[in-house]
């Protein structure tokens, strides 16, 4: 069973959805979704774990950070631990959460025990000059008759199944007009400057149909101290169509670390 909470910090109320007990696993959704990007995930890996997705400052029903950048929504992870009384867990994100999860491990190495990284780019000199003149992702201007609802929809129809399209949509819509600050953060970061201090062992996801981040996976592997590399053949960019093989990683990758640790 999944279950719902709302933990206070010094950010405001940060909104997630666990299921399982055990070693905790926290998990970082991609821009602009939200815990919803898990729900599948959180039963698979709730049935030896507790597995908790959040939805990030200023989307889903998080409270709105002071401003939107990687390291801000960062501290946000660790303020979330610090409410749900986790000294450490495994962290996995999902594209932008990815990125934020490495700024996790970098700001507290400490209490990341683990990183999954899937279809996470690498944000150095090259990856912010490729973003730097790229137009808008999601960004979309609002208008009485609906017709942003469309725009929306046909921005990212070529990439999402319908069914995961209307789940995508709904959470874009909760966001607006801030729909692209989560991409803005992340053209920003300087991921270069933190990949050092990562201290923890890394397993760097791929999906072979993630026409953005795929290619950046020998990049991001090559860059990161401690790290070994997965594929997911057909993945694509939402996690929710290869849910059961990410979860199926994640509890090799995590069962893996835990028996060397012992």
């Amino acid at each position: 069973m999944i279950r719902f909470g709302y933990a206070d910090t010094p950010f405001g109320q940060i909104h997630y959805a666990s299921c399982g007990t055990g070693e905790p696993v926290l998990l970082l959704h991609q821009t602009p979704r939200s815990w919803d990007e898990y729900r599948e995930v959180l039963p698979l890996l709730g049935r030896t774990r507790r597995a908790v997705a959040m939805d990030t400052l200023g989307f889903g029903n998080s409270a709105r950070p002071p401003d939107h950048s990687i390291e801000t929504y960062a501290a946000g992870v660790l303020a979330l631990m610090d409410a749900l009384d986790l000294p450490r867990a495994a962290v996995a994100g999902h594209h932008t959460g990815g990125v934020v999860a490495v700024e996790t491990a970098a700001r507290a190495p400490e209490r990341v025990t683990a990183l999954v990284l899937s279809s996470t780019p690498l944000i150095d000199p090259e990856g912010r000059r490729r973003r730097a003149g790229r137009p808008s992702i999601d960004a979309v201007r609002e208008h009485a008759d609906g017709s942003h609802l469309g725009d929306l929809w046909s921005r990212r129809a070529p990439y999402y199944p319908w069914p995961l399209l209307t789940r995508f949509v709904r959470d874009a819509l909760t966001v607006l007009p801030e729909v692209e600050r989560g991409h803005e953060a992340v053209a920003a970061y300087r991921m270069e400057e933190r990949v050092g201090l990562v201290r923890c062992p890394v397993l760097c996801v791929g999906a072979t149909d993630d026409p953005f981040a795929f290619p950046e996976l020998e990049r991001l592997t090559a860059a990161l101290p401690h790290s070994t590399q997965a594929v997911v053949k057909g993945g694509v960019i939402p996690l929710e169509h290869q849910a059961e093989e990410f979860a199926a990683l994640v509890q090799e990758f995590l069962d893996t670390r835990s028996g060397q640790a012992g």
